[in-house]
């Protein structure tokens, strides 16, 4: 009896001690602004941007959708994170629950949208998981968060608004978006091509706004034959001398010397103590 009670006793240690030195969950953050980046993903004009779009449709719609990006929520899994964030956070409106979290663990490669219990019957697991799937992870596997994340949450705001997805689309082949890029590429060979041949001269000038606007052009439209044409284009036009011209050989520039997305009196967001009930969807990449 002595030995088995020694055994237990050394059991209830060793699990006690383990209990000690298990892995803390993951904190939640208090809930200041629409958009929480716990990992530097965002740029502050690209987070600026995501949360005036959501302010605007709360202001519109009174739904309150909410972005957190956190480097892992292990040793819990996304779901349970997400239901303990939104149960400190209370997002939507008090009795009307209508709030949306849209959760990224980077490092962990998930996503998750949590939706609260007034949008279940309109922002279905299947249109969640449809969002993430053709909308969300397409963007991350490209390593595009904030175009994952502004799209979705675009998305997020044209469902709770009633209007349905747009049919899965496929790829935009380089040849269907050249067409855009042309009105662009136009005022910046005019612009730059003016420029640069005053400060470099009238052959060099040419050659390097070609060359900028080649690149440029590739960048935009990932296609060689595309970049060429408009390099080429943006080189003749250049040195037969259109574009605009240098003022007294400076450059007139206008502007009040105001930083984009400054604001110093930004507004403290807060939840407006909505309920959830794990109602939402989950993917990877």
């Amino acid at each position: 009896m002595s030995l088995f009670r020694l055994a237990l006793a050394a059991a209830v240690t060793f699990f006690s001690l383990g209990g000690m030195y298990a892995r803390p969950d993951v904190q939640v953050p208090s809930l200041v602004a629409r958009v929480t980046d716990e990992t530097g993903t965002l740029t502050s004009e690209q987070k600026t941007a995501v949360e005036q779009t959501l302010k605007a449709f709360e202001t519109r719609k009174g739904t309150q959708i909410s972005v957190l990006i956190v480097p892992t929520t292990e040793p819990e899994s996304i779901e349970q994170y997400s239901m303990r964030v939104v149960e400190q956070w209370k997002l939507g409106r008090k009795n009307v629950d209508d709030g949306v979290l849209l959760i990224v663990a980077k490092n962990d490669h998930a996503v998750r949208i949590e939706v609260g219990y007034g949008l279940e019957g309109i922002l279905t697991d299947a249109t969640s998981n449809r969002i993430i799937d053709d909308v969300i992870v397409p963007r991350f596997r490209d390593g595009d968060f904030y175009g994952g994340i502004s799209v979705g949450t675009n998305s997020i705001m044209r469902v709770v608004s009633g209007e349905p997805l747009p049919p899965p689309q496929r790829r935009q082949r380089a040849s269907d978006g050249a067409g855009r890029l042309l009105p662009v590429l136009f005022l910046l060979t005019v612009t730059a091509g003016g420029l640069l041949r005053a400060v470099l001269g009238r052959l060099p000038g040419a050659f390097v706004t070609g060359g900028v606007i080649g690149v440029l052009a590739w960048i935009l439209s990932g296609a060689i034959f595309v970049a060429v044409v408009a390099g080429l284009i943006a080189l003749a036009f250049t040195l037969l001398g259109s574009g605009t011209r240098a003022v007294g050989g400076r450059f007139i520039g206008g502007g009040n010397g105001r930083r984009f997305g400054s604001d110093s009196h930004r507004d403290i967001f807060r939840g407006g103590g909505g309920g959830f009930g794990g109602g939402g969807a989950s993917g990877r990449w």
